[in-house]
């Protein structure tokens, strides 16, 4: 089976638990690069999809993360 095929329609929510998170999305390929971002504000939530040209997800700032592999919590505790 084709491993792109597996990675591909992998999805996760991300819930902001504060204001300002930034939600960046990464290419794929020889050199992996920033290639999208969004700002989430307290209480909304994203839902994303690894592609053919998304790798990875970097997120910045305090957030629930949930995937078929479990949750998170992202940022720093205060």
């Amino acid at each position: 089976m084709d491993e792109s095929i597996n990675v591909c329609g992998e999805y996760m929510i991300i819930k902001a638990l504060e204001d300002g998170v930034s939600v960046i999305g990464m290419t794929r390929g020889k050199d992996t690069r920033f290639h999208h971002t969004e700002k989430l504000d307290h209480g909304e939530v994203l839902i994303v999809q690894f592609t053919e040209n998304t790798s990875a997800v970097k997120i910045r700032g305090k957030a629930q993360i949930l995937t078929k592999h479990g949750s998170l919590i992202s940022g720093h505790d205060n």
